[in-house]
C-alpha cells in the first residue's frame, strides 16, 4: 500500500478541468501535500496464532507503526487513536479486541458507531477475516425482533449505535446479563462526532454503561478512534469519565495531494452577490468527469446535492456526452439501505465516475479509490473538511477542492487562504454535567440500578444535588438505605432524545404524509417553527402551516419557493452567576472586563421577514403574536471601558451598530475554535446593559444549560477577537454584507450594523500585540481589491 506514482492521465485531466479557474482568478489559492512513505512493522509474534494467520489471508502482510502502538497502548489501559483518513484505524481497535476474543471464549465486545452504514461496513470487514472464534452481529433498529434473543445469547461482538445502547440495551440489561458479565472491550468509532448536545448525551450513556457492567462484575476497557481534533484526550475522558492514553502518530502512506480554494465570481459588485455555488460546483464536476477523473462532491444540503447532480447531467448533455451523465449518482439520507449499498458498490467497483453526497460519506465507509474530492461550502469544521478531502488520492495523486459560498466563514477563508490551509483543527466540546441533560440520564440510570454514593465517581460530584431535585419534583424517591429509586414502572429512557438538550420539545410533522420529521427544543421552537417559517430538515425545505403550542406540534408542508424566512425577536440576558473573570483579556490596558458564567436568556419573536434566496432582498414583514420563552445557558460577556467607547472614541450613533457588528463577527468565527455551527450560538449587544451599566456584548450557547461552546470562546478570547477582526477587515464590501457582519440568524434583522465601527473597536482591543498595524494593512488591501 505504499504511495504509487501519480497517474499522469488523471493529473492532466485535473489540470484541464481546473485551468479556467486559474485563468479568471476563481482558483484563489493552491497548495500541495507531499507524499509520505509507509512506516511498516512486522505483525507481532505475541498475537493469538489464529488471528496472526487470518491477517495475511485477508491481505494484511504487515502493520503500520501506529497500529502496533495502539495495540501496545490498549494492553495497559484505555486508548484514543487519531490519525488521517484511510490510515487503518479499524485495525487499531480490532487487533486488541479480536486477540482477546480468540483467546477467551467468555469475553465479549461492544462496538458503537454513529451511523448504521458504518456498522454495516465494519461487519463486512470482520467477516472477511474468517475467524471461526468470532461471532459478530449488528443489533440496531433494523434488526428483526425474532433475531434479537439469539444475537444476545450467541454473539461475542455486537455492533450497534448509542441510541440503541441508550434505549434498547441498558434499560433491559437483565436480558443482557451474560453478555455484560463478559464485556471486556467497548469501542467508540468516529468519536469526534460525539460533541455538543449529542456528545453530552452520549457521555451520560457511556457512564450508564459503566454502572451497569459494574453490576455484573465487569470493567471493560475503552478504545476510541477519531479524526484529528485539537483535544482528543480531553474528549475521550469527558465521554467516558476515565483516563486515556493518546496514539496520534500515523504510519500509513499518503499520496501527493493538490489542494485548491475556489471562489465563484462576483456578479453584482454593489451587493457582493456571487454566482450560484451549485452552478459553479456542477460545472466543475462536469469538467472533471469529462476528463475521466473519479470524483466525490460533498454538500450538506440534501436538496443541494440533487440540484448539483441535475445541473451536472445537463452540462454533460450540452457538451454532447450524455453517456457520462449516467455515471453520476447522488447519495444522501432518505434513501433505503439497499439503495445506499448499491451506490457504494457501484462507486467502489468503478461503474460510477462521480457521486454527489451529503456528509453521510464523510465517515469511514470504504468506497474505493477516488481521484478528486470537492467540498461545496464550508462543512462546519476544518476537521470535517480534511476528512472529506482525505477521500481523494489515497494511493495515487489526488485533487482536493473547496468551493466557497457567500457565508462569512467561506469568504474569510478565501481572503486568508494561507492561514486556512495551515489552520489547526478545532476542539470537540461537550458537557456531560449540563443540568437538563444529566437530570434526564440520572432518572434513566436510577431505573437501571438505584443511585448510590458510588455514583459520584461516574456522574460527578453534583449527582446527589440533582438526584435530590428529582426527588423534589416527584420523579425519584429515597429508600431506607439512602439509595435513590424510581417512582413506579415508567420507562424514562424512552423520553430522552439524544439530539436535544431539553426534555420539552415540539414535534415537526409533515401534513400530507403524517411523517414525523424530527423535533426542536421548546425554547427554540418560536424562532425556528413559528407560523410561516421556512424550515430546513436534512437539506429539504418545508413551510410551517400551524404551530400548536399546547399539543407541542408544528405542521409543515413541502416547500419549493424562492425565499427564506428570518425571525425578528427581542432578547434579554440576565446574569445569574459569574464563574470566571479576566481583566484586560487582550492586553493594551483598554479597560475590558471579560466574564464567563451562567445566564438566563429571554426571547420573544415579534415578526418575521421573507427574503429572496437570489439576492437576500426583503419581500415583506409579517407580525406574530407569540409568548416569551426563557432558558438557562452558559455565556461569555465582556464590558467595555471608556478607552474604547468613551467620549473620545466611537460616537453614540455609531456605538450600537459597532457593538452589533462585532458580536456578529465573533459569532461567525467561534466555530473555528469549537466544533459547532453558528446556529448553536446566540448573542446580544447593548450600549448599556441593566446589570453591568456599561456597553456589553454577550455570546451564549443556544442550547439550554450550555454545552461548552461559550467557555471555549472565553478561554481563547484573543483568537476570537483577532479572527473576527480579520473577517471584517478583509471583506471588500463598503458597509457590511453576508460575507462579514450580516447574519442569517440575527433577531434584529441585521439592524443596526456599523462595519467600520466594529473594525475600529476590535483594532483598539488588539492594540498591544501590534495587531493595529496588521489589521490596518488588511483593511487597506481589501479596499484595493476589485
Amino acid at each position: 500500500m505504499d504511495s504509487a506514482a501519480p497517474g499522469v492521465a488523471a493529473a492532466t485531466g485535473w489540470e484541464r478541468a481546473i485551468e479556467p479557474g486559474g485563468a479568471d482568478a476563481r482558483l484563489v489559492a493552491e497548495s500541495v501535500e507531499a507524499a509520505r512513505m509507509a512506516d511498516r512493522v512486522e505483525i507481532p509474534a505475541s498475537l493469538a496464532p489464529q488471528l496472526a494467520a487470518a491477517l495475511p489471508a485477508s491481505g494484511i502482510e504487515a502493520l503500520y507503526s501506529h497500529q502496533l502502538e495502539a495495540l501496545e497502548a490498549a494492553a495497559v489501559g484505555n486508548a484514543i487513536v487519531t490519525s488521517g483518513t484511510a490510515s487503518g484505524k479499524s485495525l487499531c481497535f480490532n487487533l486488541p479486541v479480536l486477540d482477546e476474543l480468540v483467546r477467551n471464549d467468555g469475553r465479549r465486545a461492544l462496538y458503537l458507531y454513529p451511523t448504521k452504514a458504518l456498522a454495516q461496513d465494519q461487519a463486512r470487514k470482520l467477516s472477511a477475516l474468517g475467524l471461526p472464534q468470532l461471532s459478530h452481529a449488528i443489533y440496531d433498529g433494523d434488526t428483526p425482533r425474532d433475531d434479537r434473543p439469539q444475537i444476545r445469547r450467541r454473539s461475542n461482538l455486537i455492533l450497534t449505535n448509542p441510541d440503541m445502547l441508550h434505549v434498547g440495551i441498558l434499560p433491559h440489561h437483565k436480558n443482557w446479563g451474560d453478555f455484560l458479565a463478559g464485556l471486556g472491550w467497548v469501542v467508540v468509532d468516529e468519536a469526534h462526532t460525539y460533541r455538543g448536545v449529542f456528545g453530552s448525551h452520549v457521555a451520560n450513556v457511556l457512564r450508564r454503561l459503566r454502572r451497569v457492567t459494574g453490576l455484573y462484575g465487569a470493567s471493560p476497557r475503552f478504545i476510541l478512534a477519531s479524526a484529528t481534533i485539537a483535544n482528543p484526550v480531553e474528549l475521550a475522558e469527558r465521554l467516558v469519565g476515565e483516563p486515556f492514553r493518546l496514539v496520534d502518530s500515523d504510519g500509513a502512506p499518503r499520496a501527493r495531494r493538490r489542494i485548491g480554494l475556489w471562489n465563484p465570481p462576483v456578479i453584482d459588485p454593489k451587493s457582493m452577490t456571487r454566482r450560484s455555488v451549485l452552478s459553479e460546483a456542477a460545472e466543475l464536476l462536469a469538467d472533471l468527469v469529462g476528463e475521466g477523473v473519479r470524483t466525490i462532491c460533498f454538500l450538506r444540503s440534501r436538496r443541494g446535492i440533487e440540484l448539483i447532480q441535475r445541473f451536472t447531467r445537463m452540462r454533460l448533455e450540452e457538451l454532447g456526452r450524455p453517456q457520462l451523465a449516467e455515471r453520476i449518482a447522488p447519495y444522501r439520507a432518505g434513501y433505503t439501505p439497499q439503495q445506499r449499498r448499491e451506490i457504494e458498490a457501484r462507486l467502489a467497483g468503478g461503474e460510477l465516475l462521480a457521486v454527489v453526497a451529503t456528509d453521510a460519506l464523510e465517515l469511514g465507509i470504504d468506497i474505493g479509490e477516488l481521484d478528486a474530492a470537492i467540498c461545496v461550502t464550508f462543512p462546519g469544521t476544518v476537521a470535517s473538511l480534511r476528512q472529506m478531502w482525505g477521500r481523494a488520492g489515497r494511493r495515487s495523486e489526488g485533487l482536493a477542492l473547496y468551493i466557497a459560498g457567500e457565508d462569512a466563514l467561506d469568504q474569510f477563508f478565501c481572503r486568508h487562504p494561507e492561514e486556512f490551509l495551515e489552520r489547526p483543527v478545532e476542539a470537540a466540546i461537550l458537557d456531560h454535567e449540563n443540568e437538563r441533560i444529566q437530570l434526564a440520564h440520572l432518572l434513566a440510570a436510577a431505573y437501571e440500578v438505584p443511585l448510590s454514593d458510588a455514583d459520584a465517581e461516574v456522574f460527578g460530584e453534583r449527582w446527589r444535588e440533582r438526584a435530590d431535585t428529582l426527588v423534589a419534583i416527584g420523579e425519584l424517591r429515597r429508600g431506607r438505605d439512602e439509595r435513590y429509586l424510581p417512582r413506579g414502572p415508567r420507562f424514562p429512557a424512552g423520553d430522552i432524545s439524544l439530539r436535544s438538550a431539553s426534555p420539552d420539545s415540539v414535534a415537526i410533522v409533515e401534513r400530507g404524509s403524517g411523517e414525523l420529521l424530527g423535533a426542536v427544543e421548546a425554547e427554540r421552537a418560536f424562532t425556528t417553527v413559528h407560523p410561516g417559517a421556512v424550515y430546513l430538515h436534512l437539506g429539504r425545505s418545508y413551510e410551517v402551516r400551524e404551530l400548536d403550542i399546547e399539543a407541542r406540534r408544528a405542521v409543515v408542508d413541502r416547500f419549493d419557493g424562492d425565499w427564506y424566512t428570518q425571525p425578528k425577536k427581542e432578547t434579554e440576558v440576565y446574569i445569574e452567576r459569574i464563574v470566571a473573570k479576566r481583566d484586560d483579556p487582550v492586553g493594551g490596558g483598554m479597560g475590558i472586563e471579560l466574564f464567563f458564567g451562567e445566564v438566563s436568556v429571554t426571547e420573544q419573536v415579534m415578526a418575521f421577514q421573507r427574503k429572496r434566496l437570489s439576492d437576500h432582498q426583503v419581500i415583506d414583514r409579517v407580525g406574530l403574536d407569540l409568548p416569551e420563552t426563557n432558558f438557562p445557558t452558559q455565556a461569555l460577556w465582556y464590558v467595555l471601558g471608556d478607552e474604547l467607547v468613551g467620549p473620545a472614541s466611537l460616537p453614540p450613533e455609531v456605538l450600537l451598530g459597532a457593538l452589533h457588528a462585532t458580536e456578529h463577527g465573533q459569532i461567525a468565527v467561534l466555530p473555528l475554535l469549537a466544533m459547532c455551527d453558528r446556529w448553536d450560538i446566540g448573542g446580544l449587544s447593548t450600549n448599556v446593559h441593566f446589570q453591568t451599566g456599561r456597553p456589553t456584548i454577550f455570546i451564549y450557547d443556544g442550547h439550554p444549560g450550555g454545552v461548552g461552546i461559550a467557555r471555549r470562546g472565553f478561554e481563547l478570547f484573543e483568537r476570537l477577537v483577532a479572527d473576527a477582526a480579520k473577517l471584517i477587515g478583509e471583506c471588500p464590501c463598503a458597509d457590511g454584507c453576508p460575507s462579514c457582519v450580516q447574519s442569517p440568524k440575527c433577531g434584529n434583522l441585521n439592524e443596526p450594523l456599523h462595519k467600520q465601527g466594529a473594525l475600529e473597536l476590535m483594532t483598539g482591543m488588539l492594540a498591544r500585540a501590534g495587531s493595529t498595524e496588521k489589521i490596518s494593512e488588511q483593511t487597506a488591501d481589501s479596499e484595493r481589491q476589485p
